[in-house]
């Protein structure tokens, strides 16, 4: 008798890290859906990516949703705020984007209650990140009751799974998972504030994160940069 095969939604922004959980959750047998969300972001190159990354993971639907957060503002992706370029501080940059992963996370909550798929991978990491607190695994585990208790399907006993699976990893970390997986890293987009020629900038938070993950890996990094750290 044939395995009946789950489905999984992927928050796909078209970086590396959540092409490298996309990865993942192909090896781990699951169907996909990709959601992408076009939040009218600075770097809309990463949209590309995601486009790319969808076809070579092959999944069975993919979703470009379009959701104007700069109407909102108050991020240096999302308004006329100067992405910063002095080096990776303790502090949450200007680069977070209000409540973005709670927003990106109830999108792909109500996705995932429309396809019956109760399995949902966001690559979020906390170890090598910028400060962000909705990559924290207490928001995770906060998302993840809430979605029980926001849903038809957690009334009726049939609760979601908030799947991070490079929570604990460093950039180096994911950086070598990408090549256990054979997925090509040159696929993704990372930097905040792209140069002419669809160049990284090299500079931005998270091109030096980047960067910093292939080189503590010993591993070549294919990306084009204007500049090295």
């Amino acid at each position: 008798m044939s395995q009946v095969r789950k489905t999984a939604i992927i928050l796909l922004s078209g970086g590396l890290d959540s092409m490298v959980a996309g990865a993942i959750a192909r090896e781990q047998g699951y169907d996909i859906v990709a959601l992408t969300v076009d939040y009218n972001q600075r770097h809309k190159i990463e949209l590309q990516s995601a486009l790319q990354i969808a076809a070579e993971l092959g999944v069975a639907e993919h979703i470009v949703l379009p959701l104007d957060l700069s109407r909102f503002g108050g991020s240096a992706l999302t308004d006329d705020i100067a992405v910063p370029k002095s080096g990776v501080t303790n502090d949450i940059p200007v680069t977070y984007v209000p409540a973005r992963n709670l927003i990106f996370l109830s999108l792909t909550l109500g996705l995932a209650e429309a396809r019956d798929a109760r399995d949902i991978f966001i690559g979020v990491n906390a170890l090598d990140y910028s400060g962000y607190p909705d990559c924290r695994p207490e928001f995770i585990e906060g998302f993840e009751r809430l979605a029980d208790l926001a849903t038809k399907a957690g009334d009726e006993g049939s609760g979601f799974n908030i799947r991070t699976p490079l929570q604990f990893m460093t950039k180096a970390d994911i950086a070598k998972e990408a090549h256990r997986l054979q997925i090509d890293p040159a696929l993704s987009w990372s930097c905040y504030d792209p140069a002419e020629g669809n160049l990284h900038c090299g500079r931005c938070d998270s091109c030096r994160l980047r960067q910093k993950g292939f080189e503590e890996a010993g591993i070549a990094d294919p990306t084009r940069y204007v500049s090295s750290t």
